[in-house]
């Protein structure tokens, strides 16, 4: 195919427009023209325009064989506007562009557009700061809620929450962690989507491409866990929602002939009105579904399409930053427009376009479109709406591996924080070098570091007067078997043990003498003894 491949990158959008300008006048066969008795050198028609710049359009890997004569004469039409081309007194901008033989030229310099100016973010790349274990208290918390502070657990908290024996886990302390908030849970999700985004797309950074800002965490959130047993979006305002006569007339489309809940009549030309009114729906919204901010992102996936499996997962991810809303219309319509193409019981909807046709020019503008009117949205939406509808069973399921990355990072910040004895610092800092000792030095500081903790731990075992006296008891055992050493200190002599450990009461063994069955029933007597 003719033109240079624009691969993913900041503002592909406005590269493709440049390169289409610079194949259009390198390329199109200029002549003399005669026009009111007058010759126009370097010039050409309407329709000879139309006719080159719909073949090169087509030939074109970054557009696809499926660009339309209609689809290329609203592109000349926006190239006169912007002056591109001119008619050949001059004129430009109000003048409509016919495909006839009205004559146009180039002008000395066709304007190509300037890659608009915006700041990189700091560092080496613009994704959100993803939240780590270690700065978890530098997040900002709710208002009006003081902070809570770190609990060294309790021998019996310890127990009951984690089920951990205290010889299991040596010369250390188990901190509680903070519960995890959904506003610092929408900001991991937020964060790691994009950065799942970006390494599909093979990018070093999204500047151009993405402004984070854009992004809305608890809309990714709403996306991944509130819809139904088929997938599609569940609103939880409905006032959000289509209209009930649009979901109506869908649902009639998409199940013909069975689909007409209303039980109107039937008559010719009634699957027609019923698709014009979906259609003036979604081409009256104001913005198309995918949305301006995300109009980039959509764009450079155009790129990926030939990789099917690759751009099928970066539709996956970019489908997750939409609005809730805006969603579950394009799973709708996406769905729709599936049904119908492969409805063999539905009759023509158009007397010259064939159905699939039809509904990828009918519907593509409302889904894909960019704010600046000078633009190729037209010819883009038609690939991207193509490739969507042909995967819209897949491309609306959530990435498993950026669940299960999500799920493991979640995990991670919940888990109980071990802090080793001897630290002094809190467990949001971390040191700032490591330095190292001899073996000597090592042995020592293990000693001393774990000696005091592990008194602590004893003594409060001991002192516990909640402890049920059997349950102190053999807590205790299992403090002996782990750490001898800090026992036997404590402990000296069975005199200071039995100072503080209770002992066991004297339990009366009741000692039966039984009856004779063979014989009648006589009164048993009982005898009581003592066990040691």
């Amino acid at each position: 195919m003719e033109g240079k491949v624009i691969g993913p990158g900041p503002y592909r959008a406005t590269k493709l427009w440049n390169e289409t300008i610079k194949l259009f006048r390198g390329g199109m066969p200029l002549r003399r023209h005669w026009a009111n008795f007058r010759y126009y050198d370097c010039s050409f028609t309407g329709s000879e325009a139309v006719d080159y710049l719909h073949e090169l359009l087509r030939r074109n890997y970054n557009f696809g064989p499926e660009v339309t004569r209609y689809q290329t004469l609203q592109l000349l039409r926006k190239f006169l506007k912007a002056h591109v081309i001119e008619d050949i007194k001059g004129r430009h901008g109000t003048e409509d562009f016919e495909d006839n033989s009205h004559l146009y030229r180039f002008p000395t310099l066709s304007p190509l557009k300037s890659f608009p100016a915006r700041p990189l973010l700091r560092g080496s790349c613009d994704l959100p700061r993803l939240i780590r274990w270690d700065d978890y208290e530098e997040l900002p918390q709710q208002e009006n809620i003081a902070p809570l502070k770190s609990a060294v657990m309790t021998s019996d908290l310890w127990n009951k929450r984690h089920s951990v024996a205290i010889g299991d886990v040596h010369e250390c302390k188990l901190i509680r962690r903070k519960e995890i908030t959904p506003k610092q849970v929408d900001h991991i999700w937020k964060s790691m989507t994009i950065a799942h985004l970006q390494r599909v797309l093979g990018l070093q950074s999204l500047d151009g491409v993405l402004n984070p800002k854009h992004v809305n965490g608890k809309h990714i959130v709403h996306n991944v866990f509130i819809v139904n047993k088929t997938g599609i979006v569940v609103l939880e305002n409905k006032a959000e929602d289509m209209p009930y006569w649009v979901v109506s007339a869908m649902k009639c489309l998409a199940n013909w002939p069975n689909g007409n809940e209303t039980k109107q009549p039937l008559y010719p030309g009634f699957e027609r009105d019923v698709l014009r009114t979906v259609a003036d729906y979604f081409q009256r919204l104001k913005e198309p579904l995918l949305t301006f901010h995300l109009y980039e992102v959509f764009v450079n996936i155009l790129s990926l399409l030939q990789e099917e499996e690759l751009a099928t997962e970066a539709l996956k991810a970019s489908c997750l930053l939409l609005p809730p809303a805006n969603r579950r219309r394009l799973q709708l319509l996406l769905r729709l427009m599936a049904r119908v193409c492969q409805n063999p019981h539905l009759p023509p909807l158009n007397d010259t376009i064939a159905t699939r046709t039809l509904m990828v020019q009918m519907f593509s503008h409302c889904v894909l479109g960019s704010g600046d009117e000078m633009d190729l949205d037209d010819l883009l939406a038609t690939k991207l709406v193509t490739f969507m509808m042909e995967h819209h069973n897949t491309i609306f399921q959530v990435p498993s591996k950026l669940r299960c990355q999500v799920e493991e990072h979640l995990s991670h910040l919940k888990r109980v924080q071990i802090k080793y004895a001897g630290s002094d610092t809190d467990f949001s800092s971390s040191p700032a070098f490591c330095k190292q000792i001899s073996r000597v030095e090592s042995e020592e500081q293990k000693v001393i570091g774990t000696q005091t903790p592990l008194q602590e731990l004893l003594e409060g075992l001991i002192a516990d007067k909640e402890l049920p006296a059997k349950d102190k008891r053999k807590r205790l055992k299992q403090f002996q078997r782990s750490y001898p050493e800090v026992y036997n200190s404590r402990f000296p002599t069975e005199e200071s043990k039995a100072a503080v450990i209770p002992e066991k009461t004297p339990r009366l063994k009741p000692n039966l003498m039984f009856f004779n069955l063979k014989k009648p029933f006589q009164p048993f007597q009982r005898s009581w003894s003592f066990r040691a």
